[in-house]
């Protein structure tokens, strides 16, 4: 036996290939990432170059465009780095990871690639007017600017580039139209402009010299100590550069005998043209377009310097960490193997010293844990239990010493939890059972119940009592669907179900008339649909449970709005819309996750039993249930998609205006829907549901808004009936009775509303 004793060491042995592995598959992941990373941050070093490149085109190109040179040099120069750079753009953009993020800015950026040749073509032409030519660069720069956003990919030590990226790049793009404009505006015969063209190009300049100083405190908020330290050194040594060149221009001027007027700083020049002087005043200022293009030029190559030096260090920081990824890789592969082959051969040789019984132990009892026993509590749970064989086989070893004995207690074991499984499936029918029975007992009182007070209501003439009689009216039938909720926690499905197929608006009229304030419930642009017999009181049920929760959790004045609409492919889109407190992002998540699988009936389904219910109805019927933040400031819309298998479109009906928008404009509410729960993907941890849940029986009267979130307290009087002609009695509606041939939504004296 100390041999089989020695056997034990292979439980560690295993443990510590399970974590080898993971530290090797961590390693390789990461390795992936810092890869990852390393390409993104070349992708945007190559497109913070051609944005950089692409303004400056347009800036160098202002003189020479506005006086009809287009061949100059200048301009062909500036336009073929221009294209360098798109070349050694696209080269960039062929390595990066395939991310939808990173894809979807490129993208953008292809589409104001398409609209260079335009702008190229037009620029400071009579085909454009004022600042038309500066500001159309913007669809280039822009884009490339934005996929700094993206810089840390798959390195979390990286992030902080991207938004200090990001802010110097929009300094440097709010430069840059500074000069372009600043040149313009001192180079164009102002008395050719069309009235008012002047004062646009004026507050575009005004509202870039603005942009920049924003873009500055971006800088600042976002940047290190080291950062700002670094801009205001690059800063100073433009200034100092300015100073060398006035001073280098007024020799040149007094060699050549001409007055030299020394220009004023870049801030007071961009104050000056912002005030609207005159071309002349301002060059009695020394503000010419010489002077002003250099002075803004040295700023605008301060801030590029900052952009190359973050750019560059982003880049060697993921190339470090790609490196450094890349060495643990190799170390934890190569320990990893080491520890595999040193298990291998402790196991092959303890493998020698194990018998023909403990081999057929232990293949005997992991059969029992991993086949027979699951097999059979699977078999419990989904069938009858008293129809479901509970006979235990024996581990076929028949001997007497510790193999026999440990066999022995597996078989015990293996008895009593099947037996534990047995009692355990029959204690859920026999619950199930008591949930049904109650509810179809409690039914058939409250249909009872119903027949009295709809007896009452028609032999009454008093308006205020025949009001009263209706919200005990409602009152029941919130207390019958709370029964048909049991059937659906015991499983069970409708004892009767329609007998034909019904227009989609009584179906929703239908659901509207079981909730108690009906009366804030309105709906629109329903389609002409058909729902299939079969799910009528399923989906009546199903959309009553949300429109109780949409007015439950909203103020008593405001309404609750449904509407409708058809796709394409025939199904049907129905949104209920809420302007209550709504719901946290993570909150959202873990409400659709549960929607789209609902949980097994146990404690926490009896807390949140409606969002339950209507999971399971919804799941009976390939009905798609989402929540998703309403498009106000605040509110739910709860979204419902009607499969094709139960609705369909009325014989003889056309086509109606939701289908043909939808068509025309190939967007699908499938699409929105998928959007949604994209944006919710990453579902929060914490169930934070119950804070939320309107699916319970308190009273309405007792219900008081939570402080601050800008609902009113609901008080017992809030279902009271608006101050209207005495003379006019209170409306009844419809109610729905499973199995008549009553259609929902249809009046008291059997005739069908109007849509």
């Amino acid at each position: 036996m100390g041999r089989k004793l020695r056997a034990v060491l292979l439980i560690p042995v295993l443990v510590a290939l399970a974590l080898g592995g993971v530290r090797v598959k961590h390693s390789m992941d990461t390795l992936q990432a810092a890869d990852d990373a390393v390409r993104v941050a070349e992708l945007v070093q190559a497109a913070n170059k051609y944005a950089s490149d692409a303004i400056n085109e347009r800036d160098v190109s202002v003189i020479p465009l506005l006086e009809g040179k287009r061949n100059a040099t200048a301009v062909v120069q500036a336009r073929k780095i221009t294209d360098e750079d798109a070349k050694a753009f696209d080269a960039a953009v062929s390595r990066v990871p395939d991310t939808a993020g990173l894809l979807r800015r490129i993208e953008l950026v292809r589409t104001g690639e398409k609209q260079l040749a335009t702008v190229r073509a037009a620029a400071f032409t009579s085909k454009v007017s004022g600042v038309q030519t500066e500001e159309s660069y913007h669809a280039v720069q822009h884009p490339l600017m934005e996929l700094s956003n993206e810089l840390g990919f798959g390195s979390s030590n990286q992030a902080s580039f991207g938004r200090t990226l990001y802010a110097i790049s929009l300094t440097q793009a709010a430069e840059s139209l500074i000069r372009s404009i600043g040149t313009h505006l001192l180079v164009e015969n102002r008395d050719t402009l069309a009235p008012g063209e002047l004062e646009t190009q004026l507050a575009s300049f005004r509202s870039y010299a603005y942009l920049e100083q924003v873009a500055l405190q971006e800088y600042a908020g976002a940047g290190t100590a080291g950062d700002m330290a670094r801009l205001r050194k690059a800063l100073a040594a433009a200034g100092q550069k300015g100073q060398q060149q006035t001073a280098e221009a007024a020799r040149q001027a007094k060699a050549a005998g001409r007055t030299f007027v020394t220009p004023p700083s870049t801030t007071k020049m961009i104050n000056e043209i912002a005030a609207g002087k005159t071309t002349a005043e301002l060059t009695a200022e020394g503000i010419t377009p010489e002077s002003f293009s250099a002075a803004s030029t040295l700023g605008f190559d301060a801030y590029r310097g900052i952009e190359i030096h973050l750019t560059d260090s982003a880049l060697a920081s993921a190339r470090s960490i790609a490196d450094s990824a890349r060495r643990d890789a190799v170390t934890n592969a190569v320990l990893v193997l080491v520890a595999v082959l040193t298990a291998f051969l402790l196991a092959a040789w303890v493998a020698r010293s194990m018998s023909r019984g403990m081999r057929r132990l232990s293949a005997s009892a992991i059969e029992i844990a991993e086949e027979r026993l699951p097999a059979a509590i699977t078999q419990l749970s989904q069938a009858v239990p008293g129809q479901v064989d509970t006979q235990v086989a024996p581990i076929p070893i028949t001997t007497t010493d510790e193999i026999g004995e440990v066999a022995r207690a597996f078989d015990h074991v293996h008895r009593e939890a099947v037996r534990l499984a047995a009692e355990q499936a029959s204690l859920r029918g026999n619950i199930n059972t008591i949930f049904t029975n109650l509810s179809r007992r409690n039914q058939s009182l409250v249909e009872r119940q119903l027949a009295m007070i709809t007896d009452l209501e028609d032999h009454e003439t008093d308006p205020d009592q025949l009001e009263n009689l209706f919200r005990l009216d409602h009152l029941a039938t919130r207390v019958r669907r709370n029964g048909e909720n049991l059937l659906v926690l015991g499983g069970e499905r409708p004892a009767q179900q329609w007998d034909r197929s019904l227009p989609l608006v009584d179906v929703i009229r239908a659901a509207s008339s079981e909730v108690e304030q009906y009366e804030r419930i309105e709906f629109s642009g329903i389609p002409e649909a058909e729902i299939d017999g079969r799910a009528v009181t399923d989906l009546v049920h199903l959309l009553a449970e949300l429109l109780e929760n949409a007015t439950a959790f909203s103020s008593p004045h405001s309404r609750v709005r449904v509407t409708a609409a058809r796709l394409p492919d025939t199904r049907v889109m129905i949104e209920i819309h809420d302007e209550g407190i709504g719901l946290m992002p993570e909150d959202f998540a873990v409400i659709n996750h549960k929607l789209a699988n609902p949980p097994t009936a146990d404690t926490d389904v009896y807390q949140h039993m409606g969002l339950f219910v209507v999971g399971r109805l919804a799941d009976r019927h390939g009905i798609h249930v989402q929540l998703r933040p309403s498009g106000a400031q605040s509110g739910t819309t709860s979204l419902v998609m009607l499969p094709s298998t139960i609705t369909f479109r009325a014989a003889g009906s056309e086509p109606d205006v939701d289908t043909l928008a939808l068509a025309a404009v190939g967007v699908t509410h499938e699409q929105r829907l998928e959007a949604a729960m994209s944006a919710l993907a990453g579902a929060a941890a914490e169930d934070r549901f119950g804070e939320h849940e309107a699916w319970t029986d308190e009273p309405t009267g007792t219900r008081v808004a939570h402080e601050g979130d800008g609902r009113e307290p609901r008080t017992k009087g809030r279902g009271r009936r608006p101050a209207t002609d005495d003379a006019a009695p209170p409306r009844r509606l419809p109610r729905r009775t499973p199995g008549s041939n009553r259609v929902p939504g249809a009046a008291e004296d059997g005739t069908r509303r109007g849509n």
